[in-house]
């Protein structure tokens, strides 16, 4: 059968110990003038030592608010108008990276993006998630291309805290089980064609390399270490899981999440937090094997990611509650479609309610050794 297939991919990755370094040899590449995009942790720890490193461009610094929503992007793309940014630089988490990207399209130049945490997969990704200033997912907004280098330090992914690194397996830990339901249902990828073989071949690679080492990086993570295994969980944090999302496509894990915002108890709780609790009620869904149950389960406790809705702050959660949660996740194009069939918010309430039972089963037994 003929067919197209789209993978997206980053203009250039570079990822080690003291990789921050290298922006000063890089930048050059993309003009004499940035506009420099920044977390605000970012801002205190790395602004002065990038200001000395790149002292032949001219780098505009802003501190970016937190939020990647349509006052913040408008800001800051009205300051790179002011300055006549030749490229945007984002330094910091997923937000501030989504909003770099954003703002660097409005302007129509390139984007460099360096993490300082590897809880998300939205580096190397073309898309990025805008919310409200309340922090309710609104939209998603595509660029016209991937960024153009991303850039990631080992070393400033280990001095921080560990919850972000656990965050990003909860995200890379949706990228198989969501490309594997978008390669059986043949349903379109996030560049809006099918998926390639690469694009599934890395996602089931980011699969496996968080089972393999997961547990050692979040050890090396909490000491402040760099080794082998926490850098293999960085790659798989950050360019597998983007490759696989992006190339293999989304389902119902992203969904959710996305539902999930609209409950404001779920706020203070991690992207990638909520998507792991998404991956565990998509098993249900899909009525996986106790085997490939058992073994997620296993997984998501032996880094600390939620299997229960406490873990993301809904004890005592009401069905009205979770009703709001299944409908927001199964409105018209949401990624939950891609599952196949059709996937009613009773569905998902049940598969929620499933996955939350089996981990309170599995809690049981250390509750009562205490």
């Amino acid at each position: 059968m003929l067919m197209i297939t789209k993978t997206l991919f980053p203009g250039r990755y570079i990822q080690g110990f003291r990789a921050i370094e290298r922006l000063e040899n890089e930048l050059p590449n993309f003009g004499e003038v940035g506009l420099c995009i920044m977390a605000p942790s970012a801002m205190k720890t790395l602004s002065g030592k990038i200001r000395e490193r790149t002292a032949g461009l001219r780098l505009i610094f802003e501190e970016f608010c937190r939020e990647c929503c349509d006052r913040e992007i408008d800001r800051l793309a009205n300051s790179g108008r002011e300055c006549h940014a030749q490229f945007v630089v984002a330094i910091g988490g997923g937000k501030t990276i989504d909003t770099g990207k954003i703002v660097a399209a409005r302007l129509g130049t390139p984007v460099v993006v360096v993490p300082t945490i590897a809880s998300t997969d939205a580096p190397c990704s073309a898309c990025a998630v805008v919310y409200s200033e309340e922090g309710v997912v609104i939209r998603i907004e595509y660029q016209k291309r991937n960024p153009d280098m991303v850039l990631v330090d080992s070393g400033i992914i280990a001095s921080a805290p560990e919850r972000f690194l656990i965050s990003g397996m909860g995200d890379a830990l949706a990228t198989w089980f969501e490309a594997e339901s978008c390669r059986k249902t043949k349903s379109k990828n996030e560049a809006g064609e099918l998926g390639s073989l690469t694009a599934y071949a890395l996602a089931k690679l980011c699969y496996d390399t968080l089972l393999e080492y997961g547990v050692a990086a979040l050890i090396s993570c909490k000491a402040n270490a760099v080794t082998p295994a926490l850098e293999h969980v960085i790659e798989a944090n950050t360019l597998l899981s983007g490759l696989g999302f992006e190339g293999g496509g989304i389902a119902m894990a992203h969904s959710v999440h996305n539902g999930l915002t609209v409950l404001p108890e779920t706020h203070n709780y991690y992207h990638g937090e909520k998507v792991a609790l998404g991956v565990l009620a998509s098993l249900f869904l899909n009525g996986e094997s106790k085997a490939l149950i058992d073994e997620v389960y296993s997984f998501c406790e032996s880094v600390g990611l939620p299997t229960t809705l406490a873990g993301v702050g809904l004890t005592g959660v009401s069905p009205d509650e979770l009703a709001k949660v299944a409908t927001r996740a199964c409105i018209e194009k949401e990624s939950i479609h891609h599952e196949g069939g059709d996937i009613t918010p009773e569905m998902v309430v049940h598969a929620l309610l499933a996955a939350d039972g089996e981990g309170q089963r599995r809690l049981e037994p250390a509750r009562k050794g205490m």
